[in-house]
């Protein structure tokens, strides 16, 4: 019965809900693919239960890196990423550091492009 469960090559099978609580969100404002975030400096102390996708997550921190990085980065789902990352800002432990001005939107279309090729490529 156990083999229901687990694939011999990618190992146990853990749903993603199960990584977040069962939340699809996180709390307050949500992350844009291509926002960078960054870990704040601030010990992280015992204020967080850490799951491993904190942990991981808080540690690519040290660098700033974009969401979708994150996501890639770790292998974690996109939405797993976007809540653990929600977690860690309520927590203080990082930050937003950059984001597209959505008024220069238009002038940073020659780059989304780039990023939407670079993406097909893949």
């Amino acid at each position: 019965m156990t083999d229901r469960w687990l694939d011999r090559e990618a190992g146990p099978l853990v749903r993603p809900y199960a990584m977040t609580q069962g939340r699809t969100r996180p709390s307050g404002a949500s992350f844009d693919l291509i926002a960078v975030v960054a870990a704040t400096g601030e010990p992280a102390g015992d204020r967080l239960r850490y799951s491993p996708e904190h942990q991981a997550i808080l540690r690519r921190c040290g660098t700033p890196v974009s969401v979708v990085d994150l996501a890639s980065d770790t292998g974690l789902p996109l939405g797993v990423v976007r809540v653990v990352l929600g977690d860690l800002r309520d927590e203080g432990l990082i930050q937003v550091v950059a984001t597209i001005d959505r008024s220069s939107e238009r002038s940073n279309l020659g780059v989304l492009r780039e990023v939407l090729d670079g993406l097909r490529a893949l």
